[in-house]
């Protein structure tokens, strides 16, 4: 890992007040190929090499002169912290300790967490956690695989929900909601929260009657990193590597951005001639092999495996927004735009009911930046608002292929935290709270769609411990549960004749192979 590359540069934040700023904004950025951070209605975020700032300055209106701030004075050494600490690298917990953050009656504090999630984890741990998911708890959780990344690695996903065989009347479609994380590589927190999520349900299942109906009713699959070649990336070489390791026509430029490679109103022209581009899409819709990938396992599960997609949740980072569609466009009103509008508010709600952290709600497509567009700011229809021209194309987005090409109903994009104080570099002391900051708002999301549109109903996580590790008993319980069975599923997935439970001896072997690899 080489920190020397980013030590002199900088990230800067841009507070844009005309169209003019943005539009001028924008054709910098792309003269002198900068990498976005992140963008919202007031600000945008850029990394540049602080030699290249006087080049940029000289290229915007005298109004942005001054309109500018650090976010970090140094980077290289914010990347080094990020990283897991030499201490808990280099030790690492035993078989003992694992267990130990297993069981309830060992806590010191509802407060305390598993070892998992007090650290950023790479690929080589997330996987061998999935599995001993799938091991603890065969009754309602399977490992899945979506497909084979551009290197050759396994898109691995826990599929959780339990199946009634008893049921009085056929089964119709199986209602399934994807909840991703890891399009962009260095977004860490989505990975660590998709994790986070996936384990606190599997977790509360029989212990709550509502959260027991969300893994009755419907089938989650978590897809903690939808890139894993760029994952392994972030860890190995360059912790701010954003896209996928496919290679372009220019040998030099790796990667294709895997939000921007979707069939649904792809614009790969805006970025075709530079596959340097942060936000290139490739030459073709779905030339990005890992977005192909899932598309064809979304195409497959519906038509041969009688799935029902009614849910679609995208984590990124950072700015804490809840965005719906559409991303491509602010000129199109997406139908059911009031219902999208609705729930976005509830998660939001919930969130900040968990964390007092405020979220913003609004479309995809609002605050980006682009000198694609001409001079006058868009209206949109319904707000009557001005938008600034796009700062890079919104087309081609997972979030808009799924809603519209999918017809899942309600489909967002989660941006969480922060709100650029670290960006992509979120200390690892986040990875809890922004983890219960999701559960409530995925949980949330499921009663909704069950038709409980409100979050005083019940205050998950009050009266449950959803951090609270799956004991023996806890296993065993759910091994006795009678009348259930998981649901049919591709042959790719774990064996059935895998699901009988492990032995003690097998369950801390596994643990301690878990953590062992950590770097």
């Amino acid at each position: 890992m080489t920190f020397a590359r980013y030590g002199g540069d900088v990230v800067l934040r841009f507070r844009l007040t005309s169209t003019e700023e943005a539009k001028a904004l924008a054709e910098a950025v792309n003269i002198l190929f900068l990498d976005v951070w992140e963008f919202t209605t007031d600000w945008v975020d850029i990394r540049l090499a602080k030699d290249v700032v006087p080049s940029l300055l000289g290229l915007l209106p005298s109004s942005l002169q001054n309109a500018h701030t650090p976010l970090m004075h140094d980077l290289a050494q914010t990347i080094f912290e990020s990283y897991p600490s030499p201490a808990f690298a280099e030790a690492g917990p035993s078989s003992k300790d694992i267990h130990r953050s297993f069981d309830h009656s060992l806590r010191k504090s509802p407060d305390e967490t598993n070892l998992f999630f007090r650290e950023y984890q790479p690929l080589s741990v997330i996987i061998p956690w999935m599995r001993l998911m799938a091991s603890l708890f065969p009754t309602h959780v399977r490992v899945v695989n979506i497909g084979v990344s551009y290197e050759g690695r396994d898109i691995s996903a826990l599929r959780v929900g339990v199946h009634p065989t008893n049921a009085e009347k056929p089964l119709g479609p199986r209602k399934t909601i994807i909840v991703a994380g890891g399009s962009h590589a260095r977004e860490w927190i989505s990975t660590s929260t998709v994790n986070y999520v996936a384990f606190s349900l599997i977790t509360s299942y029989g212990k709550s009657k509502p959260m027991t109906k969300l893994l009755e009713e419907f089938d989650w699959i978590f897809i903690p990193s939808l890139n894993p070649d760029g994952y392994v990336f972030t860890w190995e070489n360059d912790r701010l590597w954003r896209k996928n390791r496919q290679q372009t026509n220019l040998r030099f430029c790796k990667g294709l951005d895997l939000d921007r490679a979707y069939g649904f109103e792809w614009d790969g022209e805006a970025t075709k001639s530079n596959p340097c581009s942060e936000s290139f899409s490739g030459e073709m819709p779905f030339q990005a092999v890992e977005s192909q990938r899932l598309a064809k396992w979304v195409k497959n599960e519906t038509e041969t495996k009688n799935a029902n997609f009614v849910g679609f949740l995208d984590f990124h980072s950072y700015s804490q927004q809840v965005l719906y569609p559409y991303s491509y466009s602010c000129a199109c009103t997406p139908p059911g735009l009031e219902n999208l509008e609705e729930l976005a508010l509830g998660l939001a709600k919930a969130i900040h009911h968990e964390s007092g952290e405020k979220y913003d709600v609004t479309s995809a497509c609002e605050g980006s930046v682009s000198s694609a567009t001409n001079d006058k700011p868009q209206r949109n229809s319904k707000n009557e608002h001005d938008l600034w021209p796009q700062i890079e194309s919104g087309g081609g987005s997972a979030l808009d292929w799924f809603y519209h090409e999918v017809d899942v109903k309600y489909a967002y994009q989660i941006k969480l935290r922060d709100r650029g104080s670290y960006g992509f570099l979120l200390p690892s002391k986040n990875i809890v709270p922004t983890g219960k900051e999701a559960f409530a708002a995925v949980t949330y999301f499921g009663r909704y769609l069950l038709g409980d549109k409100g979050i005083e109903i019940e205050s998950v996580g009050k009266d449950l411990d959803i951090m609270g590790e799956p004991t023996r008993d806890d296993a065993e319980a759910h091994l006795a549960k009678s009348g259930m069975s998981r649901g049919d599923d591709d042959g790719r997935d774990v064996d059935d004749d895998d699901d009988e439970e492990e032995t003690e001896e097998g369950i801390e072997q596994r643990a301690q192979y878990l953590i062992s690899d950590t770097v």
